[in-house]
């Protein structure tokens, strides 16, 4: 088989599975009693990311072939992800095994990210292939799978129920299998980086230029904005059947394939990236994400999946998300990649990573949490409900607290913006198309 369908094929399973809960998880916690503790979930994965991924690619780097252990890692983490679903499907469950279980599994699962772009850099250019042109296409399908696999977890009526681990769990166990017929990828142990120089400790010397600092702690602010909307925009909208009034509509029922609507916004929102860098460089790129954020929880603020005005306001809010994320996650590492020395680019980027998707992913979905806690959660509890809903006047208070709740991070948002259009010194200069 071809050597770009066969890595087309890894990158479909390696995002599908991680779409076939991300986004819908936070619904079937809130139904089995967690919403209380779905900011512990989604911060699992930032606190997981800040060292795993460094050790499994020391062991990749100097041990077991990069294919193998990419095998070896989503068998661990499919079988601990069955496990996190069988617990889940108990009548009484325990949440200390259904937690462990799925921290164990995300822990071997969030290195697999960079260990399957690894697999493929390598294999392609055993094929003498060019990684820059020849990549992309193929990492697109990883988006694709994710969001077919969303769709599938919707109409199953999987994103309620612990099914949407198994279904992940299973698309773990074929991936895993399938990772071992790949070519193989060799060790290289004279080249194998320090935990050190993998952790990416060694740019933190970045911190000393002012110009880098602010935009480190600029990037880990907006990095604590990345989960929110995974976590808690399903339990939102899902949340709606819960309320006197605005029970069984279509965007309720369907609350991930509402989501999953982002993820196509990201998918087309790449494309544009290359025109405003060039044309507005990176301090108005990375503002115009920082808006995209306030809008994007402004929106969900607004709108409802009830009404023909709320179900548009949400589809604004997903719209906007592929540009609060690509303009951000993107263009943040290219700029890091033009600002930093050859020496340490790989440290930086492990810096800003380190930022962004594990010190601010981790601090947002926990901080998140505690607001949500106060103005939503703070009202539910199943036995106030009549006939299976919440009375009016108590789903008007869980209506507003989610309300207020977008409000707060969208403000939030707003506060980071403005501060980094004062702070961040960048002299842009337009380059010719």
């Amino acid at each position: 088989m071809n050597i770009k369908i066969r890595l087309t094929i890894m990158n479909f399973l390696q995002f599908a599975l991680w779409g076939a809960y991300l986004t819908s998880m936070g619904i079937f916690l809130a139904g089995a009693g967690f919403g209380d503790k779905i900011g512990w979930f989604y911060a699992t994965q930032g606190f997981v990311s800040i060292f795993m991924p460094a050790i499994i690619g020391i062991v990749a780097d100097r041990w077991i072939p990069a294919q193998k252990l990419l095998g070896l890692c989503h068998f661990i983490a499919a079988v601990f992800m069955a496990g996190a679903a069988y617990f889940g499907s108990q009548a009484h469950i325990s949440f200390a095994s259904l937690f462990t279980c799925y921290t164990i599994s995300v822990a071997f699962y969030m290195p697999t990210i960079a260990l399957s772009n690894s697999v493929a850099y390598t294999t392609l250019r055993q094929q003498n292939l060019d990684t820059v042109k020849v990549f992309p296409p193929i990492r697109v399908f990883g988006t694709v799978g994710f969001i077919i696999a969303m769709w599938i977890t919707n109409f199953t009526g999987f994103q309620s129920s612990y099914m949407q681990w198994y279904f992940s769990a299973f698309l773990g166990l074929i991936l895993a299998v399938y990772c071992f017929t790949l070519p193989h990828c060799p060790t290289c142990a004279t080249e194998a980086k320090s935990l050190a120089e993998a952790l990416g400790l060694k740019a933190f010397a970045l911190f000393k230029q002012k110009k880098m600092a602010i935009f480190f702690i600029f990037s880990m602010l907006l990095g604590m904005s990345l989960q929110i909307t995974n976590g808690f925009a399903g339990p939102f909208i899902n949340g709606f059947n819960d309320l006197m009034g605005y029970t069984g509509s279509w965007g309720a029922n369907n609350a991930t394939a509402l989501v999953s609507l982002s993820q196509i916004s990201e998918t087309l929102c790449i494309l544009l990236i290359p025109f405003f860098l060039k044309r507005y460089g990176i301090k108005k790129v990375m503002l115009i994400s920082m808006l995209a954020w306030t809008l994007r929880f402004g929106f969900l603020g607004l709108g409802n999946p009830t009404t023909a005005v709320g179900i548009l306001l949400l589809i604004a809010s997903m719209i906007v998300y592929g540009v609060a994320f690509d303009f951000f996650n993107i263009s943040g590492s290219l700029y890091v990649d033009q600002e930093t020395d050859a020496s340490i680019r790989s440290s930086a980027q492990g810096v800003f990573m380190l930022m962004t998707n594990g010190f601010g992913a981790a601090i947002g979905s926990l901080a998140a949490q505690k607001v949500i806690n106060i103005f939503v959660y703070a009202h539910t509890n199943p036995a106030l409900k009549i006939n299976g809903v919440y009375p009016a006047d108590l789903s008007q208070t869980i209506m507003h607290g989610w309300s207020t709740s977008w409000f707060i991070f969208a403000g939030f948002s707003l506060v980071v913006a403005i501060l980094f259009s004062i702070m961040f010194k960048y002299e842009h200069k337009p380059q010719a198309n």
